[in-house]
């Protein structure tokens, strides 16, 4: 009967409910068949029997049957909310990718304060913080302080937008329209990555070039290769967040628990590694005065980060099958 195959379409298909579905399956044919033999027209008939056996939530819950997730529904976004989602997540790629060129060149800002006033032997006497020191500190906590209200910002931006990590529909037509404006985005986002690439690849030449002359130039150098990195990150981050924001509309509608998983420990592990990596990278400058070679820390824990999230994608996906 078609209406016994709506009543059990949002349940899971184990023996117990194909089981129980057989049973009312009898039960209402032969109540069909009784009321026929009495006179009844089928109308009468086929009312009387779903009134009899069409309450399937009492007898699940009875038994402890639980719907099927899988039939959740979800809502479906209007085209002033896509763009508004589209608005969003490129003004906080912006902000987040100002905020980590920000933060580096502050440290590059303190390395460079530090060394040009140790080289003009302004720095004080010895036990004391150098005037150096002073002035690149300061500035420094100046432009972290301002990143990290970039920071804030940028998630203020996209708080109203956590309802869509639970799922959400899309028309066809904005579908497509986010598939054209994708495409055209394409060769922007690919020129982006190579730019940004080619920047933090190339940025140890200053490095190696102040190495070349003496050990205070490539303290420098350091500095400059902080700042032309930070300007490859904000590449990555702010176009990175535009495709981000296309495969998020067009491929993670429905986004399952295990990928939701996945990124939150891939995030957690970002949230550890890469301050310590920071606090490393001080570190070993100041205290053994090595900016010639700790700067390969961030592009070392960079790779190890992508390995962790490829490891833990293949691990899921194994256990899952």
């Amino acid at each position: 009967m078609v209406y016994l195959e709506n009543m059990f379409a949002g349940l899971p298909r184990s023996p117990e409910v194909e089981r129980i579905k057989q049973e009312l399956l009898s039960g209402m044919e032969d109540k069909y068949l009784e009321l026929k033999q009495e006179g009844r027209s089928e109308n009468e008939a086929v009312g009387i029997v779903i009134s009899e056996f069409g309450n399937i939530e009492e007898l699940m819950a009875e038994l402890g049957i639980q719907p099927n997730d899988a039939e959740e529904t979800y809502p479906v976004l209007t085209e002033e909310e896509v763009q508004a989602y589209l608005a969003a997540k490129r003004s906080a790629g912006f902000w987040t990718g100002l905020g980590v060129w920000l933060s580096a060149t502050g440290i590059a800002f303190l390395i460079l304060m530090d060394t040009l006033f140790e080289s003009l032997g302004a720095s004080s006497d010895q036990g004391t913080i150098g005037i150096g020191s002073v002035l690149g500190m300061s500035g420094m906590f100046v432009l972290v302080a301002v990143a990290v209200g970039m920071f804030i910002y940028s998630g203020m931006k996209l708080g109203r937008f956590e309802y869509m990590e639970k799922g959400f529909q899309l028309p066809r037509v904005i579908q497509m329209s986010l598939q054209r404006s994708k495409s055209s985005f394409a060769l922007t986002y690919r020129v982006a990555l190579i730019t940004g690439l080619c920047l933090c690849i190339l940025s140890p030449v200053f490095v190696f070039a102040g190495a070349y002359v003496n050990d205070t130039y490539a303290t420098y150098g350091t500095s400059a290769l902080l700042a032309t990195a930070g300007i490859g990150v904000f590449l990555f981050v702010y176009y990175g967040n535009i495709q981000g924001s296309y495969t998020t509309l067009l491929e993670n509608q429905h986004l399952n628990a295990a990928r939701k998983e996945e990124a939150q420990a891939v995030r957690a592990l970002g949230a550890i590694v890469w301050p310590l990596a920071t606090a490393f990278f001080l570190l070993t400058g100041f205290v053994y005065q090595r900016w010639d070679i700790n700067w390969a820390i961030f592009p070392i824990v960079g790779i190890l980060s992508g390995g962790f999230s490829n490891a833990y994608h293949i691990m899921k996906n194994k256990k899952s099958s």
